[in-house]
This record gives structure tokens, C-alpha cells and sequence, in this order.
């Protein structure tokens, strides 16, 4: 990497990042229930962010390609910052909402971060620096529940003003200690319209874009129907205290952590086709949620869904960089941000197949996320045929 000063810094704004997020995770529901929201409120309050991100995140990452990475990048963590404040000091539910889709429209900063990868990482070095920077939000995510806890200790808007804190210190490191890394900035600036929501479309249909982008969307509802199906599973069907979910959950990030700061160098050493590895992950990732599903008891339900997070682990790193990869160095943050924005519809639409599905049964919610993984098979194969070709072309 051209700057490894730039890389640790996004690892420590991505860990700040997800301890915010993960400190609030479990303290959401308890905080909101003395506003009114219930569980079907609560559905709408979560979904609001990932609605708002989708709009906005294009645009951040259109805005990034214009202005530079780091502008924007600060202007997220600001008002990630207000919007935890605003949280923290809610009079009412719709106070609540306001603040949930402030987040919302300010959250594209992953997509900025991967455009500060893309512009200062070589092909070779790229998938491996997304790993790192994934596994840096894995970090985050898993140490945060148990940290919300203990600020919940305190009271429950602790947590959120913790949270606050940590994102107004993301923006300090990013302003004293990133560098611009877009060379491109200013470059045919009136031209570049960032206002244009035709591009999200267009983009899909991009041969190995769309088609990626298209992956990154099938998995994301997969993964997030598994999440609603992991947790009612364990709680309905395991029966397992909230302290033994607790430490499943860390364990199945820990996995996770594991590939891709360990397996992922390895994939990468041995198998140099990245569309080849991402077909494997999603093979593995299919069989044991279909498996998964068919199970009963704890033993061989953890061993599929750690199995499941082993490898998946693979696949954001993967997507991400054969995105980069095809994508042209003034439209890095834009494309990243509508990859980001398509992975938000999955957040929404994952849990929702999730709820319809466990009318009928819990296990099927598994199958289900594994039909969905099944869909995009085709198009990792796909991926894979294109790399051969290019390369018999090119040689």
C-alpha cells in the first residue's frame, strides 16, 4: 500500500465505527420502549437508516469523487456524532426517527473508506487491505455489546453519548492524520453529476460491476435473514441464556476475524483468481445454512453456522475488490457507494423474508438464506468464466 499510515488509521475509524454501532445493538429496544415503539416500530426505526443510507450513499461516494475522501469522510462522522446526541437526548419517537435517518443519510463513510483503499492499493495488495479493514469493523462489533452493557450500568443513554464520543474522535484522527488520497478531485467538476439517480441502474448494468454488485445484494439478504433465524433459533428452539447467545455471537465474529486477517492471505497465496475463491465461499456458505436447517440441537447447528461465518468472512473482501478492480480511479467512491446502497436494501428485505418465513417455521428461514446464496451462484460462476477468458485474451 502506497500509505499504511492511511490503512491503520481507516482500521482504527472503522473500529470506532462499530464499537458506536455494536454499544447500541442490544441497548436499542430497552432504550426506545419508553418512547411507545414496539417490536413492530422497533422494525421501522432500524429499517429508516438502511432506507436513508441507500439514498445517500451514492451521492456521498459521487461527492467523495469530486471534493476528495476526506471531506466527506468527516462530514459522516459528524453526523454520526449529532445523530447519537440526538438519540441520547430523544423526547419522542419521532425525535428517535430523526436521528435514525440522520445516521442514515450521513453513513456512507465504509464506502468512502474502501475509495481511500481502492486509490492508494495496488490489484495485488487491495483485497487483502479490504480484509483488514473488514475484520477491523469485526473487532468493533463484537467488543461493543459487551461495552454497551456495562455503559447501560450507568443509564441508558450512556451508551449513546459514549457512542457519540467515539464518532467525534473518528473525525479529530481522520482531520489531523488522513491524507487526501484522491489524485482525481476537481477534475471535470461541473461535468460529474452527483444528483443522478439514474446511476445506480446504470451501473448494474456494467458486466462485471452489475454483476458483483447483483452477488454483494443476494448475500446481503441471505446473511440478514440468517441473523433474525440465528437469533430467534437460539433463544425459541436452543432455549440458551442471553449470556450463552452473547458469547455464540462473539464467536461466530471471532471466525470471521480469523479468515480474513489469517485464511484470506492464504486463499490469496494459492488461488490468485479472486472470482474462483468467492465461487468456494458461497458453495461452503450455501451447505451448511442448508444443513443448518435441518438441525435441532446445539452441537451441530454451531458447527454449520460457525462453518458459515468462516467463509463467508471471504466474500465482502472479494466483491469489493473486483468491483475496484473494474472500476475507473474517478469513479471509485461513486460505484463503492452504490455496492453499499444495494447491500442496504438487502438489510431491509432479509429481515422481512425472515419474519413472513418463521409464521411457518424457524428452520426454513436457514434453507431460505441458503436458496438465496443458491441465486447468486451462477453469477460467481459467471465472474469466474469472464476472469478465464480476459486471461486467455490477454495472453
Amino acid at each position: 500500500m502506497q500509505n499504511k499510515k492511511n490503512l491503520w488509521i481507516l482500521v482504527l475509524i472503522m473500529i470506532i465505527n462499530a464499537l458506536g454501532f455494536g454499544i447500541i445493538v442490544p441497548l436499542i429496544y430497552p432504550f426506545t420502549k419508553q418512547f411507545g415503539i414496539n417490536a413492530h416500530t422497533l422494525g421501522l426505526l432500524i429499517s429508516s437508516f438502511s432506507i436513508a443510507q441507500f439514498i445517500a450513499t451514492p451521492i456521498l461516494g459521487s461527492l467523495s469523487d469530486k471534493y476528495g475522501r476526506k471531506p466527506i469522510l468527516i462530514i459522516c462522522l459528524i453526523g454520526t456524532t449529532i445523530s447519537f446526541i440526538l438519540f441520547a437526548e430523544a423526547r419522542s419517537a419521532l425525535m428517535l426517527f430523526a436521528a435514525r435517518i440522520l445516521d442514515g443519510l450521513t453513513g456512507g463513510n465504509i464506502s468512502v473508506a474502501q475509495a481511500v483503499i481502492s486509490d492508494s492499493t495496488t490489484p495485488q495488495e487491495r483485497t487483502k487491505a479490504f480484509g483488514y479493514l473488514g475484520a477491523s469493523f469485526g473487532v468493533g462489533f463484537i467488543l461493543g455489546p459487551l461495552l454497551g452493557g456495562v455503559l447501560s450500568e450507568i443509564s441508558l443513554s450512556a451508551p449513546f453519548l459514549f457512542s457519540a464520543a467515539l464518532a467525534a474522535l473518528g473525525a479529530i484522527l481522520t482531520y489531523f492524520f488522513l491524507e487526501e488520497t484522491n489524485i482525481h478531485k476537481g477534475i471535470n467538476l461541473n461535468a460529474q453529476k452527483v444528483l443522478d439517480y439514474k446511476k445506480p441502474f446504470k451501473s448494474l448494468r456494467k458486466p462485471i460491476i452489475g454483476t458483483a454488485i447483483l452477488i454483494g445484494f443476494l448475500m446481503a439478504v441471505a446473511q440478514f435473514s440468517m441473523i433474525i433465524g440465528f437469533q430467534t433459533f437460539n433463544v425459541d428452539v436452543l432455549k440458551l441464556s442471553p449470556l450463552k447467545i452473547g458469547l455464540f455471537f462473539t464467536s461466530f465474529g471471532v471466525v470471521g476475524i480469523i479468515m480474513q486477517l489469517i485464511g484470506l492471505p492464504i486463499f490469496l497465496k494459492y488461488i490468485k483468481i479472486k472470482p474462483l475463491i468467492l465461487v468456494i465461499s458461497l458453495c461452503v456458505t450455501s451447505v451448511t445454512l442448508f444443513l443448518a436447517g435441518f438441525t435441532n440441537s446445539f452441537i451441530p447447528f454451531a458447527v454449520c453456522l460457525l462453518l458459515y461465518g468462516l467463509f463467508n468472512a471471504l466474500r465482502d473482501p472479494m466483491l469489493n475488490s473486483i468491483i475496484s478492480e473494474n472500476t475507473q480511479p474517478e469513479e471509485q467512491g461513486h460505484i463503492l457507494g452504490v455496492n453499499q446502497s444495494y447491500l442496504s436494501i438487502g438489510q431491509i428485505i432479509g429481515p422481512l423474508i425472515a419474519g413472513y418465513i418463521s409464521f411457518y417455521s424457524i428452520n426454513y428461514i436457514f434453507i431460505a438464506a441458503a436458496v438465496f446464496i443458491l441465486i447468486a451462484l451462477p453469477f460467481s460462476i459467471q465472474l469466474f468464466k469472464r476472469h478465464k477468458k480476459t486471461s486467455l485474451i490477454d495472453e
